[in-house]
């Protein structure tokens, strides 16, 4: 599985899932954004594109090619051999009363499961978190400012999912328009953010079995 990251909450994920053979990846992009943003959309030919709410910065799969299955509500998905769960859960802190509801996308590939939180602003419940349950690599939004979680709350999320890989979205990037914050609250929080960052990470399930979770900080693609 490779994974890149175009910035605020798009990633690119690329998978040759189980029983396929040796054909072309299985493209799919979660949560692409418009211009509207200050970087430049995402680009590419996906087969699955996720979309946590139809907000612009977050629901523009027009900018990808091809004919992608658009999965933006909650339900169980199986799509060319990727398996994915959507979630129901709150872009606000009161029920959705405020910003309305937020679709958590669990991807699973290759013996891999990849969490997107989309723009979860609260803690999840008990029911959500058996829903998620497993997560190898988790996308969390850190950049708080009203819209998701903040630094200190995004930390106590991680300490509920307990993910193998931490991957950070939704924060203030060179060239972001929208008022976020940045990622240093979060890595205060936490302790484990590394100085460097990657462009691409690409990983094997048999990468995600020992050790003790990480944090892996990424450069944006469209920065």
């Amino acid at each position: 599985m490779t994974i890149q990251w175009y910035g605020h909450s798009c990633f690119k994920i690329s998978t040759k899932p189980d029983g396929r053979g040796s054909g072309e990846d299985v493209v799919i992009f979660t949560d692409p954004f418009d211009k509207s943003i200050g970087l430049r959309p995402p680009q590419g030919k996906a087969d699955i594109v996720t979309v946590s709410h139809k907000h612009p910065d977050h629901n523009n799969s027009e900018a990808l090619k091809g004919e992608p299955a658009i999965l933006d509500l909650p339900g169980e998905y199986s799509i060319k051999g990727v398996s994915i769960t959507g979630i129901n859960s709150f872009h606000d802190k009161v029920q959705g009363t405020q910003r309305g509801m937020n679709t958590i996308f669990a991807i699973e590939s290759e013996g891999i499961r990849f969490c997107h939180l989309g723009d979860l602003a609260d803690k999840l419940d008990k029911k959500q978190l058996e829903e998620v349950n497993g997560v190898d690599i988790l996308a969390i939004p850190v950049g708080g400012s009203g819209y998701t979680l903040d630094g200190k709350e995004a930390k106590a999320v991680v300490d509920q999912i307990e993910p193998k890989i931490v991957l950070l979205m939704h924060y203030k990037i060179p060239g972001v328009k929208v008022k976020l914050d940045d990622e240093k609250n979060f890595c205060k929080e936490i302790g484990l953010c590394p100085k460097d960052k990657v462009a691409k990470l690409i990983l094997k399930k048999k990468d995600l079995e020992e050790g003790e979770m990480k944090v892996v900080m990424m450069e944006a693609l469209s920065s």
